[in-house]
């Protein structure tokens, strides 16, 4: 029996490009994730999100339920677990960024999952958690073609998740993934004129027929939450 990964994300259907680089990159600045910082990846897959956070200068671990049959170097930390039930191998107050995209959206409840997060992360204000899921208004059509897709997301979903789990300063925004976006805010105009004519799985059509990504990304969106975990009492005592 083959593996979701090398079903779902085997390189013939899902090519390795310099988005993961990309990404990160731009999380780090946005974020002013500083060089040293501890993060930890959830849901590693193929690996590239954690590669490019390390070739950043960051100290990483990852945990994941699927092997990777990528090597990493000795300086980062990978673990083989279930998020859905089992605790994270990591003590309290440990990271300072918890991250992991396209990953709560294959979790029936998660509960546990946001519990952990917030258990590793550093308090006081210096521990962040970054997540991003697929927008479910703008991929309801296209959503469940991964069959181990369990629950979807909003930008409501995904700011009362934060909260109720005790994140402050929560941000939840749609997400262009699309660098060009993010040097040009303004391009989003003619994203969102794109979005009146042009269905998510439409645009992938036209995204292939013109070998032009932007079709796609244009239309096809996340949700990126962010947020802070609050001090705990004995941070401000004395």
């Amino acid at each position: 029996m083959k593996d979701y990964l090398s079903v779902v994300y085997n390189e013939s259907r899902t090519p390795k490009t310099d988005y993961p680089y990309q990404l990160t990159a731009y999380l780090g600045k946005r974020y002013n994730i500083k060089e040293g910082s501890r993060i930890l990846e959830i849901g590693f897959g193929r690996g590239e999100f954690l590669n490019a956070f390390h070739e950043m200068g960051l100290s990483c671990c990852g945990v994941d339920i699927c092997p990777c049959d990528h090597v990493f170097g000795q300086d980062i930390k990978v673990d083989y677990i279930d998020v859905g039930k089992d605790s994270l191998p990591y003590e309290n107050d440990f990271f300072d960024v918890v991250y992991h995209k396209s990953l709560i959206e294959h979790l029936y409840t998660p509960d546990h999952l946001m519990k952990e997060t917030h258990r590793v992360l550093k308090s006081g204000g210096k521990g962040r958690v970054i997540i991003l899921t697929p927008d479910w208004a703008s991929q309801m059509a296209v959503f469940y073609e991964d069959f181990t897709h369990s629950r979807p997301y909003d930008q409501t979903a995904m700011k009362d998740l934060l909260s109720v789990y005790g994140f402050k300063q929560v941000e939840s925004q749609l997400f262009y993934q699309l660098p060009l976006v993010w040097q040009y805010p303004l391009v989003k105009l003619i994203c969102r004129f794109l979005q009146f004519f042009l269905s998510t799985p439409r645009a992938r059509q036209l995204a292939k027929i013109t070998n032009m990504k932007f079709f796609r990304w244009s239309v096809e969106l996340m949700v990126l939450g962010s947020g802070i975990k609050q001090p705990s009492e004995c941070d401000h005592k004395d």
